[in-house]
């Protein structure tokens, strides 16, 4: 897990590993955590999801974003399949309309279970920088991921509906993954 304080306020910006962003998936079916750490979306955007979001296109399973958080601009995002199937399994299975979201808690509720979520993980593994672990981070780190396995940062940028290069540089794309560092340091006789 990557750390970083916060520039201007207390707190640390987290960057969970692929196998610590594993660790809760495979705890839980929680599809709001689901959303905001394999689509990256804020938590706004997560509980706005209705099942007729989902959508296969010619670039495979993409999730539509009407009303992107900040900037209000619509965007389409990769859904992973299993979670594009876990949505439809949601919207057969309930008594609403597809049009209704498929979190249905607040913004404030829906951040309380995340940090329950890292509460309870970090009780049971043992590592402090759970504690730190937000909405947010869950964001930050699939743009991290993203970047770390090549995907053009341009093409993350439209996915996770920046306007701005040198504000997703700064702020999101964070530390490079631990994959990514064993990686490099692998071509490094010495380390």
């Amino acid at each position: 897990m990557n750390l970083d304080d916060y520039p201007d306020q207390d707190g640390k910006e987290v960057w969970p590993s692929q196998d610590e962003v594993d660790q809760p998936l495979d705890a839980t079916d929680d599809v709001a955590f689901r959303l905001a750490v394999r689509c990256g979306l804020r938590s706004e955007e997560v509980i706005g999801v209705t099942p007729n979001d989902v959508v296969d296109t010619d670039a495979g399973m993409i999730l539509r974003i009407w009303n992107g958080a900040k900037t209000g601009e619509y965007r389409e995002t990769p859904i992973p399949e299993a979670l594009a199937n876990t949505i439809t399994t949601i919207a057969d299975v309930r008594d609403e309309p597809d049009d209704e979201p498929i979190v249905d808690v607040s913004k404030r509720t829906l951040r309380r279970r995340i940090a329950a979520a890292a509460e309870q993980l970090e009780a049971e593994i043992g590592d402090a920088g759970w504690q730190y672990v937000g909405m947010h981070d869950l964001r930050r780190t699939w743009a991290t991921q993203l970047r770390s396995a090549d995907v053009d940062a341009m093409v993350v940028l439209d996915w996770g509906g920046w306007n701005d290069l040198d504000a997703f540089l700064d702020h999101y794309r964070g530390t490079h993954t631990p994959e990514a560092q064993r990686r490099e340091r692998g071509k490094v006789d010495w380390l």
